[in-house]
């Protein structure tokens, strides 16, 4: 276990699909070259979550606004004092890649996964608890009981349509989280409240505590303010905000 855990919550709806698309890549990362079939169930299931998620007709356009912008407000950096501009040409090469990477993609984002049958009966199977059993899905069984190696083939042919938008939402992600130095803060009575200043888009807040606080943290908010309440875990069924103060770290990201 980390010493610190870091409690993330996005402010917009478009960072919130960053992070969900970043939870599900790395899922499928993870299990893809494992041997197991329920590390390859895993992967498939992640697979098919990040085609879901890619559904919506605006995700295209909205990563590409995105990079466009950030790219747009580095690029009028470059001449400030103290810049390293080795490191600032580096980001501009990759977001103008990622850029490309995303508009070079024909039509809607992971339509042609979509649009397959085999990867089709296994999303209408898995809505049915235990729908993906062998008797229900004997294509899909066959295809769980064949060689590791050409299971991880198949997989990344099917992920390699959707690579660039998986390089471009953790480009964004990075840019986020290293936007902002961490502070250290205190929550009396296991509430902070803080507003968001209205000349800057808040992207994200990052709240770290210690691992074996005993405690989590929960995040809410908007584009005006936001909260943090700090839970105590010794009730698991009915969690309480805590009644002492919390020392805590906490990165605003806005850009």
């Amino acid at each position: 276990m980390p010493d610190t855990a870091v409690f993330e919550h996005p402010l917009n709806e478009k960072c919130r699909t960053w992070l969900r698309l970043s939870h599900l890549f790395e899922q499928f990362e993870f299990h893809m070259p494992h041997s197991a079939e329920w590390h390859a169930r895993a992967a498939m299931t992640a697979l098919l979550d990040i085609a879901n998620v890619l559904s919506r007709a605006d995700i295209k356009s909205e990563l590409l606004k995105e990079l466009e912008r950030y790219r747009q407000s580095l690029s009028r950096m470059a001449n400030s004092p103290g810049v390293d501009t080795d490191r600032l040409e580096h980001i501009l090469e990759n977001l103008y890649r990622s850029c490309q990477g995303v508009r070079e993609i024909n039509g809607q984002l992971a339509q042609a996964l979509r649009s397959n049958e085999f990867l089709n009966s296994i999303v209408q199977r898995n809505s049915i608890a235990g729908g993906s059993f062998d008797f229900d899905l004997p294509q899909y069984h066959y295809w769980l009981q064949m060689p590791q190696e050409e299971r991880s083939l198949q997989l990344d042919d099917w992920r390699h349509e959707i690579s660039p938008v998986q390089d471009a939402v953790e480009l964004l992600l990075g840019l986020i989280r290293s936007s902002a130095v961490p502070t250290q803060e205190t929550a009396p009575n296991g509430l902070f409240q803080q507003p968001l200043p209205g000349n800057a888009m808040a992207q994200l807040v990052r709240v770290g505590i210690p691992s074996a606080g005993g405690m989590y943290a929960e995040i809410s908010g908007g584009k005006h303010r936001f909260s943090v309440r700090f839970l105590d875990c010794s009730d698991w069924q009915h969690p309480a905000q805590v009644d002492r103060t919390v020392a805590f770290t906490l990165s605003t990201c806005l850009m």
